[in-house]
């Protein structure tokens, strides 16, 4: 069984409070299913951004000789206390943190892990886990931004994210039809630009996203793209889109990140 690392802070960031755990309510998921067990996924609540990615693509490093790239991580809770001031010396210059799932989880780590980001000077922002058959796109939209979804212009604060990818509960997608499933990712993103102004990231995997979707076009002339693939290219992107945002390429100690631009361009997509 697959467990995810734990990266132990040494700084005083590590003290922040956990109080946003109290939050989260009782998950009326079923357990977690044979796939999602595999990878260390034991009860609602513990999928990440990209939970079965590694064992639908080689595992590589990306090609070293990319221009114009900023590097970042994404966390959750299996990262507990991170050591910020150690990635930002290693490079990495965003962070995304999961927040919530669903309609019934909230990251315990969330406080240390988005606002140690933030101080330490790396550009954050937080992303949901969707699990579209225990309630609606806005609802969901909702939730995310009652527990740290929200997006400030203070030029740190990247807008959110929904992780919209393999359902470790059930059906890989979720048993909506395919047009169902792009009704539901409408009313989130629709929610989410409503209360924010801002159009939501989509974190996808190309496999997922035909199948579950029909490969929707619907939202490549609004939504960046986010596209988990660990391999030495990107691949073929889904639904349309002409070109990624954002690339999560391994998770190798953790999830790792490109971003498609230079910092003053991720500074850009902060701003809005």
């Amino acid at each position: 069984m697959k467990t995810r690392p734990i990266v132990v802070a040494i700084s005083a960031a590590a003290t922040i409070g956990l109080a946003a755990s109290t939050a989260a309510q009782a998950a009326p998921q079923p357990g977690p299913n044979d796939r999602a067990r595999a990878h260390g996924i034991t009860k609602a609540g513990d999928a990440w951004m990209g939970w079965a990615t590694d064992d639908t693509a080689a595992k590589s490093t990306p090609p070293q000789s990319i221009a114009a790239t900023v590097g970042g991580i994404d966390v959750s809770k299996w990262q507990g206390n991170v050591d910020w001031a150690s990635w930002w010396g290693q490079g990495m210059r965003f962070a995304y943190v999961k927040a919530t799932e669903g309609d019934y989880y909230v990251n315990p780590y969330f406080s240390q892990q988005y606002n140690g980001s933030y101080n330490v000077g790396m550009v954050r922002g937080a992303y949901h886990f969707a699990t579209p058959n225990d309630s609606g796109g806005a609802a969901q939209a909702d939730y995310f931004l009652a527990h740290g979804g929200g997006w400030s212009r203070d030029g740190k604060t990247l807008p959110g994210v929904l992780d919209i990818e393999y359902n470790p509960y059930g059906a890989t997608c979720y048993g909506l039809s395919q047009s169902a499933m792009v009704s539901w990712i409408k009313a989130f993103t629709d929610r989410y630009k409503a209360r924010t102004s801002r159009d939501v990231v989509i974190y996808t995997t190309t496999d997922w996203w035909t199948s579950c979707t029909g490969n929707s076009a619907a939202f490549n002339t609004t939504n960046p793209l986010w596209v988990a693939r660990y391999n030495t290219s990107p691949g073929t992107l889904p639904g349309g889109w002409g070109f990624y945002t954002f690339w999560q390429y391994t998770d190798s100690p953790l999830d790792k990140d490109y971003f498609n631009g230079d910092l003053s361009r991720l500074t850009a997509l902060a701003n809005g």
